[in-house]
């Protein structure tokens, strides 16, 4: 088992702290494996909520949870959204006995129901799958090739990953939402998923998609969002400045993990990846992952103009804006549109992530940095 201090550290932080930690992230990423650590699954205060005994001790939630003392988790807690106003009041107790951690595969409708039943009360920690951080810049290769699902990563060679993959994709589509309380037709959002996968990197417009399947833009973006609460994908916020020049309002589409957008668009081995005419957003949209996992950052952007400026990645630190370019290039240099996003947006400073060796300044505000950095777990500012 691959050993993920830094998350499980986090964690206990929270609960040490927060009555309710939600610890939120996509099917099949380590969140139950990491609850273990925590919890030993055989305990009365262990709840799987896939397991069918599990949910007939919770028909009457108030009477087998209130007696509980120390750690209590709750696993795919999203299938049993009545629960959260149960929690709001077993968390309000005075000097409350026991502390919950509830884990969910769902985004959006998750920290809604928690957000207004748990106000005031809960944390919220997001895991996703490993990171170079956790595996070391050796196995940077590997894991952008498979993606950072574990038992995707963890496969005996590439074809036993490829075929985990088309299982979950499979899998989350036609089992998950459906149980989650989806009703759009796996069929739709697979045909849905592969097109964005195509977009991958891209300013997403949701007009042509919407023609392509012939069904409105309201029901694109709907999917869109369902596919983004589960974690699958990431709409990456535009950037707006005070500026005369039209700034793009349109959010950047990503695939979030790099093994399933290689499933969907037909790679299966590092020779098809590397020659295949979608690698480099492959590696951008890796590198953006490995990134916001890592580096800390209170919002996320990308910036561009409709006169082409534009810089992949704006982390917001307090009120200032640090730049991120990704080039899979063997000669990082300033482009005229790193130096207009310097004199626009006020960048404090701007890196240049690529495939390298050394670490070096192209100027006072610019420095190149290689990507194996990133596995130091150290800021890169």
């Amino acid at each position: 088992m691959i050993p993920r201090k830094s998350i499980l550290a986090t964690v206990k932080k929270a609960l040490s702290r927060s009555r309710v930690v939600v610890l939120a992230g996509p099917r099949q990423c380590g969140k139950t494996t990491l609850a273990r650590e925590l919890l030993d699954e055989e305990s009365v205060n262990y709840f799987d909520l896939e397991d069918p005994s599990n949910l007939a001790r919770l028909d009457e939630p108030m009477t087998a949870l209130r007696p509980l003392k120390g750690l209590v988790v709750i696993d795919e807690v999203q299938r049993r959204p009545d629960l959260f106003p149960v929690l709001r009041v077993l968390s309000d107790r005075k000097d409350p006995p026991a502390r919950f951690l509830i884990l969910g595969s769902a985004s959006g409708d998750l920290l809604r129901q928690t957000s207004e039943s748990l106000a005031g009360r809960m944390e919220r920690v997001t895991l996703g799958g490993f990171s170079l951080v956790e595996l070391g810049a050796a196995e940077e290769d590997r894991l952008w090739l498979r993606g950072g699902l574990p038992l995707s990563y963890l496969a005996k060679d590439d074809a036993d990953s490829l075929v985990w993959r088309k299982n979950f994709i499979q899998t989350l589509l036609e089992r998950d939402f459906p149980q989650w309380g989806i009703r759009t037709p796996a069929v739709a959002l697979q045909r849905l998923w592969t097109m964005v996968a195509h977009y991958h990197g891209q300013i997403w417009n949701a007009a042509e998609p919407a023609r392509s399947l012939g069904v409105s833009e309201s029901t694109i973006r709907r999917h869109m969002d369902l596919l983004t609460d589960a974690f699958m994908i990431r709409q990456l916020k535009p950037y707006h400045a005070n500026l005369n020049k039209r700034q793009v309002k349109s959010p950047k589409i990503y695939i979030r993990d790099s093994g399933l957008l290689h499933q969907l668009i037909g790679i299966n081995s590092m020779k098809a990846l590397l020659t295949h005419p979608k690698v480099g957003a492959s590696w951008e949209g890796f590198v953006l992952e490995q990134i916001l996992q890592s580096e800390p950052h209170d919002d996320a952007f990308f910036w561009a103009t409709h006169q082409g400026a534009e810089i992949d990645l704006i982390l917001l630190q307090g009120d200032e804006p640090f730049g991120i370019e990704i080039k899979r290039t063997d000669t990082p240099r300033i482009t005229p549109s790193i130096r207009n996003a310097i004199n626009d947006l006020k960048l404090k400073r701007v890196i240049i992530l690529y495939p390298g060796t050394k670490r070096f300044f192209l100027s006072d505000e610019v420095e190149a940095v290689p990507t194996h950095e990133m596995a130091k777990g150290e800021s890169l500012f």
